[in-house]
């Protein structure tokens, strides 16, 4: 296990740093000059270029790279051209909260795609499996930016339960698990939720489906096995292939939700993110596509590890 665990670290290592690179350039390659979002069109030309010079963008590409990923290595993002504060410490606030609104959403997506595509493999055929699946299409379909406005007329403008946008009184920084904070959840991550939700209830139909079929599940009920018995061995069988999902989904809702917390104003890094894209503050840039690149890196050699751990015949091959 441990010599598959370093194998799989070792090709990680190459993807990171190309990551990192795409990253990089992609920032540069956009239209415009970063400079002029923190100076006045009037700025003398002495100014600009002495801040060019401050930020290091009078080097050439190939410099600016370099230098950027010693820094990245030491754990320096840079500082950001439109506040002026290190990226790594308005980055890591902002990598919190979504963490924080993509486990919720997560755990509802997951939860309730899972009880439906069971139910969906289980009554096959029927119209119940029909509606679900209608509905899971739907869910996999439907714009998240769009969803988020329509339930903020309904929940929040018609019907005046769940609060709009924020993240409650005092912000992030006085964040609890409460339902004073919780309340300002709720929209963001019923929005976030419903893809996975859809994608997750489709794939469990698919893979349940697919158990229940294999020889070895009429050998269990021919043995006389109990239903739950059963049950947890179609769930064994099942597991990788879902599991690996998951893992995935997790990874596009934290790198995904740029437009949902702009909809809802949550302060994450899709909304740092969003802000950064139209100051034009590359150092936010790249740091905050960088770190959200890694994570989903990171959740792939986790769901690598995780198949082996559930299935050890994927380990042999």
């Amino acid at each position: 296990m441990l010599k598959y665990l370093l194998r799989r670290v070792f090709y990680a290592l190459p993807i990171a740093l190309a990551v990192g690179l795409v990253c990089f350039m992609l920032a540069h390659i956009a239209p415009g000059d970063p400079v002029n979002a923190i100076v006045s069109p009037d700025a003398p030309q002495e100014v600009v270029q002495e801040i060019r010079k401050q930020y290091g963008l009078d080097e050439p590409l190939t410099t600016q790279f370099g230098l950027w990923l010693s820094r990245v290595a030491q754990g320096d993002l840079g500082t950001s051209l439109a506040t002026g504060r290190p990226v790594a410490e308005d980055l890591f606030k902002a990598f919190v909260n979504t963490l924080r609104l993509s486990v919720v959403a997560a755990f509802l997506g997951f939860l309730a795609g899972t009880l439906l595509g069971t139910a969906c493999a289980v009554w096959r055929g029927s119209w119940l499996d029909k509606a679900l699946s209608a509905f899971a299409a739907g869910g996999v379909s439907v714009p998240h930016y769009w969803l988020g406005m329509l339930l903020v007329v309904l929940f929040s403008v018609k019907l005046m339960w769940l609060p709009s946008m924020g993240a409650g009184a005092g912000g992030s920084q006085n964040w609890a698990w409460d339902w004073a904070h919780l309340r300002f959840m709720m929209l963001p991550a019923l929005t976030l939720a419903i893809i996975p939700m859809g994608i997750i209830t489709r794939t469990v139909r698919g893979v349940v489906v697919d158990v229940m079929a294999q020889e070895f599940t009429t050998t269990l009920r021919g043995k006389g096995l109990s239903r739950r018995r059963i049950a947890v061995h179609i769930a064994k069988n099942a597991a990788p292939a879902v599991a690996a999902i998951m893992a995935l989904q997790l990874g596009y809702l934290m790198g995904g939700s740029i437009l949902v917390e702009t909809v809802f104003s949550w302060p994450g890094t899709g909304l740092l993110l969003n802000r950064a894209i139209f100051q034009r503050d590359i150092p936010v840039l790249q740091g905050t596509i960088l770190i959200l690149a890694l994570v989903f890196v990171a959740l792939n050699l986790l769901v690598d590890l995780l198949q082996t751990t559930l299935d050890p015949r994927i380990r042999r091959a």
